[in-house]
């Protein structure tokens, strides 16, 4: 099983730059979409319904802003929508879709770099976000959650990261999040599993040649439950054509699900 998951910064600009050219080549079973900033009626074109998927949206309410989507070669057995608290479920930040074994969901948790009460805004995310993981622990199904979780786990994951230690995505009660979730509740960073070299980015900000320079940091992940971890085959961050700021990460899984 192969997934991808890609915050595309506008599905508009991304399709504009040659995404979905891209996806349908990759022979994904399921891709997982973040910050589309349209909402669903406005996707009416073949460019967003390539044949073969079954796309699935979660819109935010405001026009312009967020929503998550899944595309998945097989329709899966219920599409789940939002986690239950108005932060997620008003800004279209989760979509899941269960199929026989395992559930697969997209999922952006709000950045916190634009100011203080934006940052308040995203830890409350994550502390709500924890508790929904929590509760996955007790059902008898594997998960993989994708997408941006706008946080850098370790040193190895952000350049400068020693200037970067009292920047959102990288302060210290951030980082004990991640540790939480990939250590106490035994979650796993699918990517890590396969891939433990330095400075492997998803993500470098537009400006002074950081791509190039791949001056950037790694802020979108496949977690996945602690089952699955053998599962992990291929791990791969394609990075040779510019859709977004973020690049897609694609993970290959052993098994059909």
């Amino acid at each position: 099983m192969r997934v991808i998951t890609f915050n595309t910064q506008g599905i508009e600009q991304a399709a504009d730059r040659g995404f979905f050219d891209w996806m349908v080549k990759q022979n994904a079973d399921v891709i997982c979409l973040q910050d589309l900033r349209l909402r669903e009626y406005q996707l009416d074109g073949d460019r967003y319904h390539p044949e073969g998927y079954y796309p699935y949206f979660f819109d935010a309410f405001e026009d312009g802003f967020s929503g998550v989507a899944i595309y998945t070669r097989q329709v899966p057995k219920a599409i789940m929508t939002g986690l239950g608290f108005e932060l997620c479920d008003t800004q279209g930040r989760f979509i899941q879709a269960d199929f026989d074994k395992v559930s697969v969901s997209s999922l952006h948790i709000p950045s916190g770099l634009k100011s203080f009460s934006a940052q308040q805004t995203k830890e409350e995310f994550m502390s709500h976000f924890l508790g929904h993981l929590k509760k996955t622990l007790r059902k008898r199904r594997d998960f993989i959650f994708c997408g941006t979780l706008n946080t850098a786990h370790r040193p190895m994951d952000l350049s400068n990261w020693y200037a970067n230690q009292t920047v959102s995505g990288f302060l210290p009660s951030e980082r004990a999040w991640m540790e939480e979730m990939l250590g106490d509740l035994g979650f796993v960073d699918a990517f890590r599993e396969i891939n433990k070299a330095e400075r492997q980015f998803t993500w470098w900000p537009d400006y002074n040649r950081a791509r190039t320079l791949n001056e950037g940091a790694r802020l979108d992940y496949q977690i996945t439950t602690a089952n699955l971890r053998k599962m992990v085959k291929n791990v791969s961050i394609f990075k040779d054509q510019m859709f977004s700021e973020h690049a897609p990460l694609t993970i290959d899984y052993d098994g059909d699900f």
